[in-house]
């Protein structure tokens, strides 16, 4: 059995290689990623933060908003093909407290304000759901501890 530290580091070094893949697949990003990326970020949406190639459990995440639990996964050609990969995924996802939406690149290239709205539909009624929102948790463990 391994002890503490043992453990320990080795979650470290997993935490460490997820976050050297992340950050090599934010520099080779599709054309649907940049174009999503570009309407995502900077809080633009409900002034939300998303994240880029999140690192999320054992899988790294196209864009994710951890405050409110939403993962967005865009889907090439290749994605047809990996149909049980990406149900396992999106179960894992939903295990750790987060949905999960996808959309094909071709949707989000010639369909963006579309894509858009789904996004917005959905990230609003998470924020509005007191049990989804880490964000109003947190907010709600403040104002609790303050009086």
């Amino acid at each position: 059995m391994k002890d503490a530290a043992s453990l320990s580091s080795s979650l470290s070094r997993l935490r460490e290689r997820a976050g050297v893949r992340a950050k090599t697949l934010r520099g080779n990003q599709t054309d649907a990623e940049k174009l999503l990326w570009h309407r995502l970020r900077n809080r633009q949406l409900l002034e939300l933060k998303f994240r880029r190639q999140c690192p999320i459990g054992r899988y790294i995440a196209d864009f994710a908003c951890l405050e409110i639990g939403l993962v967005i996964e865009l889907d090439g050609g290749q994605h047809v093909e990996q149909l049980a990969y990406d149900t396992a995924r999106a179960h894992e996802m939903e295990r750790l407290g987060f949905r999960t939406l996808r959309f094909w690149d071709n949707e989000v290239l010639n369909e963006t304000d579309a894509v858009m709205e789904k996004i917005r539909q959905l990230a609003e009624a998470l924020a509005l759901t007191p049990t989804l929102s880490r964000k109003r948790e947190r907010e709600q463990e403040t104002r609790n501890n303050g009086l």
